[in-house]
């Protein structure tokens, strides 16, 4: 049986930013526990570093991004009544009774008006765009204001060339970025195409 998880040796440990170079991960579009949603990320040694478990249905409202322990990173909640979608990320396990700033906001675009632009991001102050790979692959970027590109999700492929389900992505993050915040942008991606 093929492995999913990338062959090249993991540079850094397991924190949450890496400085030494780009970090490979991926992504399996599935929950390990039967017959629920959500996905399993395996680092570049082909460990579990990050999973979601949602118990409800698919493209719920409410989701967490736990380490492999079951700490919760990140609570991504959907604002009611966006017509195109809007959604909040909070660091921890959010209630809603705390008024606090999301740490991070995710809008969907009309890609009518803006081409591949899928959703624009906000992280604090920071702005950032999902840019969809084009219509026939699968996948997108993640790029800041400048356009340079931090992130990339596509379908994943051996070094055989066979490409696997479009259930398995390969997301390479740029280094010194926040690894837990961008597969949690991956998430809302997942979220906005009810693949979660």
């Amino acid at each position: 049986m093929a492995k999913v998880h990338p062959t090249e040796p993991q540079v850094s440990g397991p924190c949450s930013m890496n400085s030494a170079g780009k970090e490979t991960f991926t992504i399996w579009m599935k929950s390990l526990v039967c017959h629920t949603n959500g996905c399993t990320v395996f680092d570049s040694k082909g460990q579990i570093v990050y999973r979601v478990e949602n118990y409800d249905t698919k493209g719920s409202s409410e989701v967490h991004l736990m380490n492999l322990h079951g700490h919760v990173l990140f609570t991504i909640l959907k604002k009611k009544l966006q017509i195109l979608g809007c959604w909040n990320g909070y660091r921890g396990n959010f209630t809603s009774r705390k008024k606090e700033k999301p740490s991070f906001q995710v809008k969907k675009c009309c890609r009518i008006l803006r081409g591949d632009l899928v959703c624009e991001v906000r992280v604090g102050f920071n702005k950032y765009f999902m840019v969809s790979l084009g219509r026939k692959k699968q996948g997108f970027k993640i790029v800041n204001s400048g356009g340079d590109i931090i992130a990339e999700v596509k379908q994943k492929q051996l070094p055989t060339g066979m490409v696997l389900g479009d259930d398995v992505l390969t997301l390479e993050i740029e280094p010194s970025i926040d690894q837990a915040l961008t597969v949690a942008l991956v998430l809302v991606y997942g979220l906005m195409n009810r693949r979660l």
